[in-house]
């Protein structure tokens, strides 16, 4: 698919023009293969309503790994300039495989949230198109492979890098949170400072579009830590662990799309109850003791926040040292309460005989 096709409003906003190796990279096969990996996790295959989500604008194109790098990519390089460290952006995801943070739950990171990114240098070398492109352009794979060399890109939780800013922002547009039009407003406000360490990083203007922002972010962060996120995610892990012990699927099967896998797990009848059990999960339940003939989980989550700057007296301080609302909201999310078990009311018997007992 061409990039004109996959350019939305959202990302139309990010910088006037897509450079021309951004353009090039976006259409290899690796690149093309993030259109079919979703940002949310496997989580919007559901029929949880937290996950149902209805765009305010008619576009209502799904929220993927593609355009999230691309936005991410134009960010960089509308605040920086440089080819270099916009490719760094866009290739960021390259490696992210399908339902992409269950794949850290399935690895046991489902904290960090990090072993997806270990295999984005490799990704990159492998790719014969993308090392192409690379080569026209005087670039080397050490300069673009490791994002978090460029503080725009990104940076330590809770600052605001390129990375979060646009999947918050995306969450603001695929989610119906706010219009193309609020969003815009809250682009247009941002610039670059020198944060406490000296490093460059995205700041607001104005104190009131930093708590709009930090606080909009904090609501996203409750959909991502919900007990719904995690079971969805926690079961999605070992329904593909199954499958690949089954020999349903194989490891590469992980680094295709979500359609091939989907198609996979469907010829086989023990993991096709189970995806379409998943399919049928719509309401939630939590208990203190573990609930007996049924799946259940357990699991803790990674808490997301961003803390960003904005201007005052001629510097830039974080919106939680002025903003009460945010402090408040930022002590709500840490003091979320894991020790439960998370289950579905009706269904999940397929998952209860081959899942409960891993």
């Amino acid at each position: 698919m061409k990039m004109e096709e996959r350019i939305t409003p959202l990302i139309q906003i990010y910088h006037d023009r897509v450079p021309d190796l951004l353009q090039e990279l976006f259409e290899t096969p690796p690149f093309r293969r993030l259109s079919d990996v979703g940002m949310h996790c496997g989580c919007d295959y559901s029929s949880f309503p937290l996950f149902r989500f209805r765009p305010m604008a008619e576009q209502a194109e799904r929220y993927t790994r593609d355009l999230h790098s691309l936005g991410a990519a134009l960010i960089v390089q509308h605040f920086t300039g440089d080819l270099r460290q916009s490719t760094a952006g866009l290739l960021h995801d390259i490696a992210t495989p399908v339902f992409a943070h269950v794949i850290d739950f399935l690895k046991g990171d489902h904290v960090r949230q990090e072993a997806t990114e270990e295999a984005t240098g490799e990704m990159i070398e492998t790719s014969p198109d993308i090392m192409a492109m690379l080569q026209k352009y005087g670039i080397q794979t050490e300069e673009v492979s490791d994002y978090h060399l460029y503080p725009i890109a990104d940076n330590p939780s809770p600052g605001l890098s390129a990375d979060r800013l646009e999947y918050t922002l995306g969450n603001f547009y695929c989610r119906g949170r706010k219009s193309l039009e609020e969003i815009r407003l809250l682009y247009e406000n941002l610039f670059c400072v020198r944060n406490e360490k000296g490093e460059p990083e995205l700041a607001f203007a104005s104190e009131k579009a930093a708590e709009e922002f930090a606080l909009g972010a904090l609501e996203n962060s409750r959909m991502y830590t919900a007990d719904e996120d995690r079971y969805c995610m926690q079961y999605l892990a070992d329904l593909l662990k199954k499958s690949l012990e089954w020999g349903i699927l194989k490891p590469e099967d992980l680094y295709s799309t979500e359609k091939r896998v989907i198609g996979l797990l469907q010829t086989d009848e023990r993991s096709r109850r189970l995806w379409e059990e998943y399919r049928k999960f719509s309401r939630i339940c939590t208990t203190r003791q573990r609930p007996e003939d049924c799946y259940s989980v357990r699991v803790p989550s990674k808490l997301r926040w961003i803390d960003p700057l904005f201007r005052k007296n001629g510097g830039a301080v974080r919106i939680s040292e002025t903003s009460s609302a945010v402090r408040t909201e930022i002590e709500k999310l840490r003091s979320m309460d894991f020790d439960l078990w998370i289950y579905v009311p009706e269904g999940a018997e397929a998952a209860a005989r081959f899942l409960q007992n891993m």
